[in-house]
């Protein structure tokens, strides 16, 4: 927390100016996972004032938000779709739904996010934070491709975009031990923040090798992209205990950003038109930077790839 707020700095000189206001997705559709609350919330009302037809993906339990977000944005285009990303299952549903209907997704903002205070095991026994981090968004991405919701495209302005947000906290991770990767061991509070950088490394090197694998050559087919929008003052620390909660929110209200503050990078990667023609970009709020080496190593890349499909094809049998 004390380096996010010394990272904070870095707005003062930003490298990347703010979205101008005729940067547009007008008529585009945009899918954002978390857009309940904090950063998905901000980002899903600013890009419905821009013209987007907003879908959002929404763990059960937030019937309403659409038109909330409807009354804040001014826009009528704008739905609800529930998926909770700690269960498999659920996620293949939602990728039924959606091909179902015959959904096209030109932009996907996959911004859900957990950190679990303790360990925690999903219905399908994989590390909670593990889970709704990387493993949900590579089936979803998977199917997505397969059902032809996302569908590659070179053409100048009808590229598909993939935002992952993510954390700078990938940098302090250990590497990824991938004999054990996705599996729980048990760890309380003092070790939860470790796993969650370890589950943002997994994310980051997931991004970056999804990246390569889907633009080969020169073109881009699908832009994808990474950011880090610093601290943020939201509510992903709900699992705090109790009596530690009010000393939490007093840092994260005094110190970081409101989200409606830190969704630059976002607007950025989602609207730009410089981001539609590139891929592989990774912003630290408003600078462009490297993901860390192990997340850009193609070896590492590939490793995960391999070791993550054995769970990617038990998530389709359990269907």
């Amino acid at each position: 927390m004390v380096k996010a707020v010394r990272d904070l700095r870095d707005l003062k000189n930003p490298e990347l100016g703010p979205l101008r206001d005729d940067e547009r997705i007008d008529g585009r559709t945009c899918l954002i996972t978390g857009a309940n609350s904090g950063l998905g919330r901000a980002a899903a009302i600013e890009l419905a004032r821009r013209g987007g037809n907003m879908i959002l993906a929404c763990r059960p339990g937030h019937a309403g938000i659409e038109d909330e977000i409807r009354r804040l944005s001014g826009s009528d285009a704008v739905e609800l779709i529930e998926v909770d990303l700690s269960d498999l299952r659920s996620v293949h549903r939602c990728c039924d739904e959606q091909q179902r209907r015959g959904t096209r997704i030109d932009i996907a903002l996959l911004n859900a996010g957990c950190m679990s205070r303790r360990s925690q095991r999903t219905p399908q026994g994989y590390e909670i934070m593990f889970a709704v981090h990387f493993l949900a968004n590579r089936v979803m991405i998977d199917r997505w491709l397969a059902d032809g919701v996302v569908s590659p495209s070179s053409r100048p302005g009808e590229t598909p975009r993939i935002v992952f947000v993510s954390s700078d906290s990938h940098r302090s991770a250990p590497p990824i031990d991938f004999d054990r990767v996705g599996s729980c061991p048990d760890y309380g509070m003092s070790q939860s923040m470790r796993h969650y950088a370890a589950s943002k490394l997994v994310l980051c090197t997931y991004a970056t090798e999804l990246s390569r694998r889907l633009n080969p050559g020169e073109a881009v087919g699908v832009a994808v992209h990474a950011l880090c929008p610093g601290g943020v003052a939201t509510n992903i620390v709900k699992d705090t205990p109790r009596l530690l909660r009010p000393v939490f929110d007093a840092w994260l209200r005094r110190f970081f950003q409101k989200p409606e503050e830190a969704i630059g990078p976002v607007l950025h990667l989602c609207c730009a038109e410089q981001a539609g023609n590139s891929t592989g970009t990774y912003l630290h709020m408003m600078h462009r930077r490297q993901v860390s080496p192990d997340a850009a190593d193609p070896d590492n890349g590939a490793r995960l790839w391999e070791a993550s499909e054995p769970m990617v094809a038990g998530s389709r049998e359990s269907r």
